[in-house]
């Protein structure tokens, strides 16, 4: 299906919560609000230390089919890609995952994001339009390529929907087009976002299990207050984001910002555990909370970048029963793919 015959379908194949609106330029810079208990998602969170200059390249996307058929091939999952297309390819072909010419390479090979396509990094529209493009052609071969919805696909869906419109923050005044700002959104996105890219990300799920591994975006129990089962919780979001309330819809994005309920050693394994308990699978693997942070509190830049440089695969912890996909591509770390179970 091409993009148009896509924002065509369905009563004009964009949620009203996602439809494109006019909104006005964001301000050039944004005030930041006190921290909130957990999760700051109206004050700049991770830092960027790696900044190239913007790419405008624009790749032909077309929607795949992913409906579930038996004999499917291997597994993997992508960590966060937060705009760095060229990365994302390099890593993908260097797994076999595509050709040279960024063409779906893998068979009935199974393919996982874990969210967080877009901000901080060059090229988040890039990135949307391989992956849209890749599932078309993955599906085409007889596997798949899916995506999970991450906090930063929230925000940006809502910086277009609700712009500078305040919204309650539990932490004063905010709006989606200050945290969008503060949180590395790209203003070259923001221009090339069109209605198919905005229905494909309110469309994604927010959990999924893959033989035995519970995939999230975010290292947070928050998933347990949407609701007490896989369909359950993706159902509640998707209605969220359908109805367009932007205090509800800001709800869901600074729950998704929560991170660290797994780290510690003394509640770390039992968090995991709970989420578990409640919706099946062995282990939770999950992106959001780069890995130089989850080995300890950082605050020295030249450690942070060092932490970042040592990352060179998923980081496996909370007993066993949790595995990290974010290698930190914003801090001059790794963009991660790996297969799963872990070889």
């Amino acid at each position: 299906m091409t993009h148009e015959a896509v924002a065509r379908a369905a009563d004009g194949g964009v949620p009203a919560a996602v439809r494109t609106e006019a909104v006005p330029p964001p301000p050039a810079h944004a005030p930041a609000a006190p921290r909130d208990d957990g999760y700051t998602p109206t004050q700049r969170d991770l830092p960027v230390i790696r900044r190239q200059d913007l790419r405008t390249e624009h790749l032909r996307a077309q929607e795949g089919a992913d409906a579930e058929q038996p004999g499917y091939g291997p597994l993997y999952v992508v960590g966060d890609v937060h705009g760095y297309l060229d990365e994302l390819r390099a890593a993908l072909r260097a797994h076999g995952l595509i050709d040279e010419a960024g063409q779906w390479a893998a068979g009935d090979a199974r393919l996982w994001f874990l969210g967080d396509f877009t901000d901080r990094g060059p090229d988040g529209v890039g990135v949307i339009e391989l992956v849209m493009d890749l599932s078309a052609q993955a599906a085409a071969a007889g596997g798949f390529c899916k995506a999970l919805m991450g906090n930063h696909e929230l925000l940006l869906l809502g910086a277009r929907r609700f712009g500078d419109t305040p919204v309650n923050s539990g932490a004063g005044t905010a709006s989606f087009q200050a945290a969008w700002l503060l949180n590395g959104g790209q203003r070259s996105d923001m221009e090339r976002l069109s209605d198919v890219h905005l229905q494909w990300m309110a469309r994604l799920d927010a959990v999924a299990l893959e033989e035995g591994h519970l995939l999230l975006h975010s290292d947070t129990t928050a998933y347990l207050d949407f609701g007490d089962s896989i369909e359950g919780v993706n159902d509640r979001i998707h209605e969220i984001l359908a109805r367009g309330d932007a205090d509800e819809v800001w709800d869901v994005f600074r729950k998704f910002t929560k991170r660290f309920a797994f780290r510690e050693e003394a509640t770390g394994p039992g968090a995991v555990r709970e989420l578990l308990g409640v919706y099946g699978g062995a282990r939770v693997v999950h992106g959001h909370s780069p890995i130089p942070y989850l080995l300890g509190d950082v605050t020295d830049e030249e450690e942070r970048t060092e932490r970042a440089a040592a990352v060179d695969g998923p980081h496996v912890y909370a007993e066993g029963l949790a595995i990290a996909m974010d290698g930190g591509v914003t801090m001059d770390g790794k963009l991660l793919i790996s297969p799963l179970p872990l070889r």
